[in-house]
């Protein structure tokens, strides 16, 4: 192996007039050996530094798995050690000190763990020393304090590191430029001497748990540059006085920061990004930010900031990213947000603005994300703004902007969302070349017309909200595409006709509402076939058996307001198709069923009117009555006889009539009940001695005497068909005709066109009669 390495060696020796870039000698002598990227997955032969002048050593980004060469303690002369992106695992040796010429090491992302040696402090001739993302589980040691000469520190992305503060020796670095400890675990406060680390250009210690105020020194250090210490705990009030006037950038997001944005952050000429996002902060943002030459992001939102934008964003620099989103906002947006050009992004939703949007917005080919929702903004869309060429999201719902979807957008949009606005007008037939578009929401706004076929033929769709409009004729019975559509919410709109059947050719459609619509015709058995999480066909008019599918309790608010939907489960709170009295072909309301069927009867049969004794009473007037007389108290009703009389019931027959085994009540009592009949009319004298007859046998109580409990008389001649005609002749309202126990103001009219139905139906001549088709388009009309 030896032989082998150090033919290797004396190879790259003789090719390097060749491989410049891989050993370089001096004097004859080689002084660097440059092996990165070179997939070595080698061990470090032990006879290295046989190279008694070699100086620099890379072998990073390779695949070397061992533990810390210690045979590189014999490179006397090494200054340049870097081993990072490897395999290398094991401890840091306590001796690491033995390398005490080492002006840079690099051991990052590789497997060492435990602690980092105290004795790393006494490599005193170091300027960078990089440790960052190894598997260590201790403390920083503060003994990194003691080298002075360090310019550049790398302790990120440690994240096994055990939780402690940031060692304030680390401030006496007054040589620092580049401090780097991101998620490294550290807690606790910011050293108030960081301020005294006069070099410093880059400080970042994001993604840790520091916690109290941001030192008020930190931003004194005259050549800083990056500052980082988003996604702590950090509290109080952004340090107010700003000497460092070289700022680029300012990253102070995702804390618990309270107060107001600094003025002097307005000097800062030479910032290109300003990071405040989800903290507390309150107040108007300062004019002067507006106004910063070199401003290219701005992210304040989710704070409490109040007051009017700074009119000056856009005009005077080249804005990029203007993000204020989730604060108290007023007034208008900038006009000059895009006068440059290069506006990317305009993320302003959940604010208090108002007024139009920008007319530079109109003209803005490089926007590719509109997000103002929920403010109060209005008037038309910038006719540019639709077509603008990188647009991808348009979010404007919850406002009050008019006008109309224009025919043609962008064709990069693919989410367009304008929910709850004025927007009026049809859906554009042009919608077809929307090919992009993934999500469609037009709730509550006022379109009207169809819903057009072109719709259908977007690719992508994957939802669809035109609810609570005023969209009116039948959906489109042929579906183009929408191969991946997983929402239809078209709730609340005026649209009819049937549901299409290519709805349940959408396999991936979960989620449907077409209620409180005007829908009608039986629901296609193909939606039974779908998976829906969510269905609502509530308010309609839908007709006939729900798809078997359905018959399930996640369903039973879906069908909710069709009368003429029936289920064979009733616990979805629609009619039983088990029931007799729905009518199964669905085509004339059930309601209307017994009353037909009535006076169907009374078309055929002269109604018989009968009693315990009954006898016809001769009298043609219309103030016929029945008479009802009780003898003995009874616990039923004249109705409760009537029904009985049936020829099932029959159990005797005579020359004056037949009796009847009438059940009177729910106790199932029996009565006995003679009905007497005589096809002639009665002289008044026999009329009384019948009379005279019952109200003896009334009054009788001998018990081998069966009790006369009641007797009932009416009109001879009167049928219920007679004697609705009579009404209809002598003008009087069918209304007053009607039972007082029945008589609900709210069905008036349809009871009494029904009844007045009815009597037509039995009309003596045939000719007269209308046929069963009228009956059920009058019905129809009835509902």
């Amino acid at each position: 192996m030896r032989a082998t390495f150090a033919g290797t060696i004396n190879h790259m020796v003789l090719l390097s007039s060749i491989i410049d870039h891989e050993i370089i000698c001096t004097s004859g002598t080689v002084t660097q050996l440059l092996l990165q990227n070179k997939n070595i997955t080698q061990t470090v032969p032990p006879f290295i530094c046989d190279l008694k002048n070699l100086a620099v050593i890379n072998l990073s980004n390779n695949l070397i798995p061992q533990e810390f060469p210690k045979a590189l303690y014999n490179c006397s002369k090494l200054e340049d050690l870097d081993l990072s992106q490897n395999y290398f695992n094991g401890i840091i040796p306590v001796d690491i000190h033995r390398l005490s010429g080492l002006r840079h090491l690099n051991l990052g992302a590789n497997n060492f763990y435990g602690n980092i040696p105290a004795s790393i402090g006494q490599l005193t001739e170091l300027r960078t020393l990089l440790l960052f993302q190894c598997a260590f589980n201790g403390s920083f040691p503060p003994e990194i304090g003691n080298l002075f000469k360090l310019e550049s520190l790398q302790l990120a992305y440690n994240v096994n590191m055990t939780a402690a503060e940031l060692p304030s020796s680390f401030t006496k670095l007054k040589k620092l430029k580049f401090l780097w400890i991101t998620a490294s675990n550290l807690n606790g406060e910011i050293p108030d001497t960081i301020g005294e680390m006069e070099a410093l250009v880059h400080l970042d210690l994001s993604r840790n748990h520091l916690t109290g105020k941001i030192p008020s020194s930190l931003f004194m250090p005259r050549n800083l540059s990056i500052v980082y210490l988003f996604k702590n705990q950090l509290s109080g009030e952004i340090p107010r006085v700003v000497e460092a006037l070289n700022i680029d950038v300012i990253d102070l997001s995702e804390n618990k920061l309270t107060g107001s944005i600094p003025d002097d952050f307005g000097k800062l000429r030479n910032m290109t990004g300003l990071s405040l996002f989800f903290n507390q902060l309150s107040g108007k943002i300062p004019d002067s930010i507006g106004r910063l030459p070199s401003l290219v992001v701005l992210k304040v939102y989710s704070n409490n900031l109040s007051g009017t934008l700074p009119p000056g964003f856009g005009r005077y620099s080249m804005l990029v990213e203007f993000q204020v989103a989730d604060n108290k906002l007023e007034g208008e947006l900038p006009e000059h947000l895009c006068d440059n050009g290069r506006l990317v992004g305009v993320v302003a939703f959940n604010n208090n603005l108002t007024g139009e949007l920008p007319k530079s917005l109109g003209n803005c080919n490089g926007l590719k994300i509109v997000t103002v929702y929920n403010n109060r903004l209005s008037g038309d869309i910038p006719s540019g703004l639709w077509t603008s060429f990188n647009l991808s999201v348009l979010i404007l719902s919850d406002n009050l902007f008019t006008g109309e979807l224009p025919q043609r957008v962008t064709r990069n949009l693919s989410r367009l969302e304008i929910n709850n606005n004025n927007f009026s007008g049809m859906i554009p037939t042009g919608v077809s070349s929307w090919r992009n578009l993934v999500v469609f929401e037009a709730s509550n706004n006022h379109f009207i017309g169809t819903i057009p076929r072109e719709l259908t033929s977007l690719p992508y769709l994957t939802t669809l909200f035109l609810d609570q409009n005023q969209l009116s004729g039948s959906l489109p019975p042929d579906i183009i595409s929408w191969k991946m559509l997983n929402t239809i919410n078209l709730r609340r709109n005026k649209i009819s006709g049937p549901i299409p059947e290519k709805l349940g050719n959408l396999v991936g459609l979960t989620e449907l509402d077409l209620s409180e619509n005007q829908l009608s015709g039986q629901i296609p058995l193909q939606l039974g076939l779908l998976k829906l999480t969510l269905l609502n066909l509530s308010s309609n008019h839908l007709t006939g058996k729900i798809p078997t599918q359905f018959e399930n309790d996640a369903y039973a608010s879906s069908f909710l307001n069709n009368p003429a939907l029936c289920a064979n489960k009733p616990s979805l709170n629609i009619n039983s198709c088990n029931n007799s009295d729905h009518y199964k072909s669905s085509k004339v309301p059930s309601k209307y069923l017994p009353l037909i069927i009535s006076f169907v009867a009374a078309a055929l049969l002269s109604l018989v009117v009968v009693m315990i004794s009954i006898y016809r009473k001769g009298k043609h007037g219309l103030d016929s009555t029945w008479k009802f007389t009780i003898f003995q108290r009874v616990n039923f009703r004249e109705s409760d006889i009537l029904s009985g009389l049936t020829e099932n019931n029959v159990i005797g027959s005579g020359g004056s009539g037949k009796v009847y085994r009438v059940v009177v009540n729910d106790s199932n009592d029996i009565v006995a009940v003679k009905r007497i009949w005589n096809n002639r009319e009665l002289e008044q004298k026999l009329e009384k001695q019948f009379h005279a007859e019952v109200m003896i046998l009334g009054l009788i109580r001998h018990s081998n005497i069966v009790k006369l409990l009641c007797s009932s008389y009416g009109d001879e001649h009167t049928s219920l068909a007679e004697w609705g005609w009579r009404y209809i002749n002598y003008g009087i309202p069918i209304v007053d005709a009607l039972d007082e126990e029945i008589k609900e103001p709210c069905y008036l009219e349809e009871m009494s066109s029904v009844f007045s139905l009815g009597i037509i139906c039995t009309n003596t001549e045939p000719s007269k009669r209308p046929s069963m088709k009228d009956v059920v388009q009058i019905l129809r009309k009835c509902n």
